[in-house]
Order: C-alpha cells, then structure tokens, then sequence
C-alpha cells in the first residue's frame, strides 16, 4: 500500500496579515519622517534631558508646579455637587452682573434716602448674609500663620 502524501491548503488570503501590516506602518512612519524624529530623540537624549531638567529645576516652575498640585488638592477635597453649585452661581452672577443697566432716570447715586431704603430691604440683605460669611471665613484663613501646603492638606505637622 502506498503512503500518504501530507499536503496543507492554505488559507485564501483575505486581507493583509501582521507583517503586511507592521511593513505598511513603518513605511508610513518614514514616508511622515517620524523615524527621522524618534531616531533623532534617541541620538540627542542626554542633551533633552539636561534641558529638561535645567527648565524644571528654576523657582518659578517650582512653583507653577506646587501650585497647579495645590489647587489640585483643593478641588478634590469639594464633593462636586459643591461645587457645581459654586460655579454656577458664579456665572449666573457674571450674567447678571453683565446684564445690569442703571434705569434711565437715576443718573445720580442714590443719596441718603436710597441708602436708607437699602437698609431695610430685606431681600438684600438675605442675599449678602452668603457673601458676608464667605468674606469672614476668607479674612479669618488668611490671619492664620503660614503652614507647609501638605500640612494644610493632610493635618498632619511637617518636620521643618
């Protein structure tokens, strides 16, 4: 009896494979000079490096640094219906604060009697009473003696 012959078919080719692929990408990465560029990165890394550390390591960028990180902190520490609620009356009163016209017929300040009568509007009064009390926390948190900013953050003293 004769031996069975082993024969394969091969799969009809439907689309590129991987190596079509990876051959196309790095025939488009030198086509769009973007090998020249990552070759050129890696020749000059040492001299990017130094120009990159000498541009972090200035007080000012320092500082650019420990602030945005500052702020940061302090955004994520407000719950954010907070601070939806914040930001939108912010721009609900730059809205209206935009949209203010004096009337016509009031030129002039109000005198004494449009002082008065401020005085003893009561809706006025009611939305100061918000203002009033962020003012006497803000004026009440700068009096305080300056701390490291993890120290404000975590509670936690800071060995100086």
């Amino acid at each position: 009896m004769a031996a069975r012959i082993g024969y394969d078919v091969k799969p009809t080719k439907i689309g590129p494979d991987a190596r079509d692929e990876l051959q196309q990408l790095l025939e488009n990465l030198h086509k769009h000079g973007m090998l020249r560029l990552a070759n050129d990165l890696v020749c000059a890394n040492s001299r990017i490096a130094k120009v990159a550390v000498d541009g972090l390591n200035k007080e000012g960028t320092l500082n650019a640094l420990q602030n945005l990180s500052l702020l940061l902190m302090a955004l994520s520490s407000i719950p954010p219906e907070r601070f939806q609620k914040l930001v939108f009356a912010v721009t609900d009163a730059l809205d209206s604060a935009g949209r203010h016209r004096p009337e016509p017929d009031q030129d002039e300040a109000p005198g004494l009697s449009g002082a008065y009568r401020m005085l003893n509007d009561e809706d006025l009064w009611r939305s100061l009473h918000p203002l009033i009390a962020g003012l006497k926390a803000f004026s009440q948190h700068l009096d305080r003696d300056e701390e490291k900013p993890i120290s404000v953050f975590t509670g936690k003293s800071s060995a100086a």
